[in-house]
């Protein structure tokens, strides 16, 4: 049966539980820290392993992947850090959560923020980072004030500042707050708007975070639940951590479910122990649709994923224990929720944001939200993304309005295929996959309001003006 596997929400909904540091530390908080702390370098066969070091080999170890949305391994990612230049390093802990359908990062910092300071604390240790930032959302001023006010007792009681933990490691955080723009959850664009400009993503390479991030310094950007699983594999150990879940996907991860689903909300589990099926009719997760409804698409990983059209089957090949390739068919609510198997089923895993559509969603008007979010989102410093993004819009917006004409999938697909790879960062892709699965999904449904009389209205109210400026001449 399918379950549950709370690690990092293991106090978080428990009655009496509230996020002060004495709680924290009534169950069991910041004993990892002093743990690790009290560890000594050692000899082996390579040299002499400094605690720092061991941390780093630990997390790589545990196969533990990054909770924001790409799954890079958090201790490649670290890796990677330039420690030769004689910069200082610095680490940004993600906590803009702006893709819409995802509300799992917003209720750790609510709810239990000592976890994540312990495994930034943990994180900043391991990468000999002596100033640390929180980079939270704009919309989340109750997350900032709650996050200061740890931030206030960790200090006071040893575990940040000066000597922590009576060693002679010192560690500040601060917490610094968006503008609200969806851009900045980009890590580079974050960085940017962390020194205080415009928030416009960076071209890579050169512009690499671990070599050249925030003040030009190696940097190292985790999202909140990745760095509070950092906290869990040091107190595991990386083989038990890597024992959950499955081969590629271990650990935990937390899943944002809603639409229309009878139970929505956030729910942990073990990485590929659940498909997409049980989370959304289970007992212990959605509990399936609103009565009488049937299933028409599943969003799996934020908006910005690919969409499922319900009834969907898929020839998807894998490896077997011994290491030979099978291909097995799956349908749509038989996929395992991990990173992988949805990669190979043509979509992703994300932000780890299920949104659920029945047959009362009007695909039209559910995609032109979409695109009408990205189009005002978008930072503008692509021409492709800026321009594409509002032509999409407008196309959509046309639509919706009954001015639906038979090239109009072509029109959007051709505008889709001209963002998506064109643009500096990842929001091209973002704004240019909902539309273009949506039209390969729904065709049918897009076209349906199609009418002759359609086709000599202009595209948009620029066509329209110029048509009528011709006209007058």
């Amino acid at each position: 049966m399918p379950k549950e596997y709370k690690l990092v929400l293991k106090h978080v909904d428990e009655a009496g539980y509230t996020s002060d540091i004495q709680c924290y530390l009534k169950h069991g908080g910041y004993k990892t820290l002093k743990k690790v702390f009290r560890l000594k370098p050692r000899k082996t066969g390579g040299g002499v392993v400094t605690p720092q070091a061991h941390i780093r080999k630990e997390v790589l170890v545990s196969g533990l992947r990054g909770r924001g949305g790409a799954g890079f391994s958090c201790g490649m990612k670290w890796n990677f850090v330039n420690r030769k230049s004689g910069k200082p390093v610095y680490l940004i802990c993600n906590a803009d959560e702006s893709e819409p359908g995802t509300f799992k990062d917003r209720q750790i910092l609510h709810k239990d923020p000592h976890q994540l300071i312990e495994g930034m604390v943990l994180a900043c240790y391991a990468n000999d980072v002596k100033l640390a930032y929180i980079y939270i959302r704009g919309e989340f001023p109750e997350g900032a004030r709650i996050l200061n006010r740890a931030i206030d007792e960790a200090r006071a009681n040893g575990f940040l500042g000066k000597g922590i933990c009576g060693t002679k490691y010192d560690l500040e955080i601060h917490v610094h707050r968006g503008a609200g723009a969806y851009i900045c959850g980009e890590e580079t664009g974050l960085i940017e708007s962390l020194e205080g400009k415009r928030p416009y993503p960076r071209i890579k390479p050169p512009y690499f975070p671990a070599v050249l991030g925030l003040y030009m310094c190696p940097t190292i950007v985790n999202n909140v639940e990745t760095l509070c699983n950092v906290r869990n594999v040091m107190e595991m150990g990386a083989d038990a951590y890597a024992a959950l879940g499955t081969a590629g996907n271990t650990g935990t991860r937390i899943v944002s479910l809603s639409g229309n689903v009878k139970r929505p909300g956030y729910y942990e589990i073990e990485v590929g122990k659940a498909t997409l099926g049980e989370l959304i009719f289970h007992k212990n997760f959605g509990q399936g649709l609103l009565d009488g409804r049937k299933l028409r698409a599943i969003i799996p990983g934020g908006s910005s994923s690919k969409v499922f059209r319900a009834g969907e089957t898929f020839n998807i090949k894998s490896k077997d224990k011994w290491g030979e390739v099978v291909e097995q068919k799956l349908d749509l609510l038989d996929i395992p929720y991990d990173f992988d198997t949805l990669m190979k089923c043509g979509s992703m895993s994300g932000s780890s944001a299920i949104i659920v559509l029945d047959d009362s969603v009007d695909i039209i008007e559910a995609l032109g939200n979409l695109s009408d979010f990205y189009a005002h989102e978008s930072c503008g410093q692509c021409t492709p993304c800026r321009e594409g993004s509002l032509w999409m819009a407008k196309a959509l917006k046309r639509m919706r309005s009954g001015g639906a004409r038979k090239g109009d999938a072509d029109y959007l697909r051709h505008i889709a295929h001209n963002i998506q790879g064109r643009t500096i960062c990842a929001f091209g892709e973002a704004c240019a996959w909902p539309v273009l699965s949506f039209v390969d999904k729904f065709r049918d449904e897009l076209m349906a309001e199609t009418s002759e009389d359609n086709e000599a209205l202009p595209h948009n109210s620029e066509e329209e003006a110029q048509r009528r400026y011709l006209s007058s001449v």
